[in-house]
Formats: C-alpha cells, sequence, structure tokens
C-alpha cells in the first residue's frame, strides 16, 4: 500500500486552513483518511475566539480517531459525534450559532479487508479508481448549483444558503448535517486507489481544466501530490488576466492526499 499526502497554504501570511491525515490502525486490518478544507470568514469576525486551524484540529483529531477506532459507527454517526465533541469544546466561549463559526468542507473514507466506505460534505472531492483504471469523482455539489448572485455576496450566502435547506453544508456546530453528506461505500476489492482533494487542489481539473479527473490521478500516482499543487500554482500565476480564475482567490490553500491499495 501506498499512502502519500502534500499541502500548501495559500499564502504565506496565514496558516493553512486545511486539515489531512492518514492512519493505519494498530490492528493490521484497514485504515482511514481525512481531510479537511477550513472555511475563511469574512472580515467582521464569525463569533469565535478560535481560529479555522484550531478549529480544523479538533474536528479532524475526532474524525480520525472515530475511524479508526470505532468500525462499529456509520460514517454519519462518526461524523455527527465529532462535530458535537468539537463544539463542546468552545461553546462556553463562542456564538456558535453566528453563521460563520468556524467550519470546514470534509472528506472521510474508511476501509478494511472487504470494503470501504466513504462521505463527502460540500466541495472538496473524493477520486475513486477502479481495477479497469476508470475513475469516478464523488461530488457533493450544491454548492455549484446556487445562483451566481447568492455566491457574489457575502450577506446572501449566509442567509440564504450555508447550511440552509436548499442552499449547502458544512461541518460547524450542528451534528445534523451530517445526514446531508453525500456517503456510499464498495466493495475493496472495486477499488484500486483513491484520492481526496480540497478545492485549492482540484482547481487543475475544475477550474484550470488542465486534465480531467483520471488525468489528476494519473499525476498524482505518476508525480506525487505536490507536484499536483505545484501544478496548481504555475496556473494560477499564468492566470494574469483571472480569465478562470475570476472572482476566486488568487491562491488558496491546497491539500492532496493519495492511497494505492
Amino acid at each position: 500500500m501506498r499512502i502519500e499526502l502534500a499541502g500548501a497554504p495559500g499564502s504565506s501570511e496565514r496558516p493553512n486552513e486545511d486539515w489531512a491525515m492518514a492512519a493505519l490502525p494498530a490492528s493490521g486490518r484497514g485504515g482511514c483518511v481525512v481531510l479537511l478544507d477550513g472555511v475563511t470568514p469574512p472580515r467582521g469576525g464569525d463569533g469565535c475566539v478560535h481560529s479555522v486551524p484550531w478549529f480544523t484540529a479538533r474536528l479532524g483529531g475526532a474524525l480520525a480517531e472515530l475511524s479508526a477506532s470505532r468500525p462499529d459507527l456509520t460514517l454519519e454517526e462518526i461524523l455527527a459525534a465529532s462535530i458535537r465533541h468539537t463544539a463542546d469544546a468552545h461553546r462556553l466561549t463562542c456564538d456558535l450559532s453566528h453563521a460563520r463559526t468556524p467550519q470546514a468542507t470534509v472528506v472521510l473514507v474508511r476501509w478494511d479487508e472487504a470494503a470501504i466506505d466513504y462521505l463527502v460534505l460540500s466541495d472538496s472531492v473524493l477520486l475513486l479508481e477502479s481495477p479497469d483504471g476508470s475513475v469516478r469523482a464523488v461530488l457533493d455539489d450544491r454548492l455549484d448549483l446556487l445562483p451566481r448572485e447568492v455566491l457574489a455576496s457575502v450577506e446572501l450566502t449566509d442567509t440564504l444558503a450555508r447550511n440552509q435547506e436548499g442552499g449547502f453544508f458544512t461541518a460547524a456546530a450542528d451534528a445534523s448535517v451530517a445526514s446531508r453528506a453525500v456517503t456510499g461505500g464498495l466493495p475493496l476489492t472495486e477499488v484500486r486507489a483513491l484520492a481526496a482533494l480540497t478545492d485549492g487542489a482540484s482547481r487543475w481539473t475544475e477550474v484550470f481544466r488542465e486534465g480531467d479527473w483520471h488525468a489528476a490521478l494519473e499525476l498524482l500516482r505518476s508525480a506525487g501530490p505536490q507536484h499536483l499543487i505545484d501544478r496548481v500554482r504555475a496556473c494560477e500565476r499564468a492566470d494574469t488576466d483571472r480569465v478562470r480564475l475570476g472572482r476566486g482567490k488568487r491562491h488558496d490553500d491546497a491539500t492532496a492526499v493519495l492511497v494505492e491499495f
């Protein structure tokens, strides 16, 4: 088995708000991947005295611990319990009802000797490669389906769409969003490799159209996650007229994880 991951902040002036971990339990059976993309709050505060990296580290740690130690729990149950655990850590000091309370997208994958289960919440990406080489992207595309006028306005996004019915969902302080995640499972024999990408890394395909998902996974396999991130950065620097980036960040936090079985 090969497991490789890499991450890079979007700016040297602030910490990377992504969080990633791959674990192989001491039992020697199975493993898990956790990938989070912390949501940067706009200026004006988010009702919390803690940073986004504080939040993603605690949520990610809880997800990894439960994924590795509680095979009796579904991934939805693990996400719900991890959200509650993290919320309890700052419930007394922070306004967890604030629309921009610290939150994150989630990719969670767990496997044993027989099967693989997965969960995706919001706009990070999970790629699954079958033994015949075909690649399927598991996506939660609700954010992409929102009207442009909503996406262009922080106020409209927070009041009309964020963690609301008809909008999109992230892991924040409400454990019930776990039921909104895209979930599924496959026999392990049907998965040759998988990759998890935050949207800063998936730009190579989704924004710059340098290759499809199959090409992205092949690039990860042949050159590694850091090379994919380096390619994204090169594309961002070359887009001086913001033809592809539009109103998006010049550079976003980018993290990629590759697992080959």
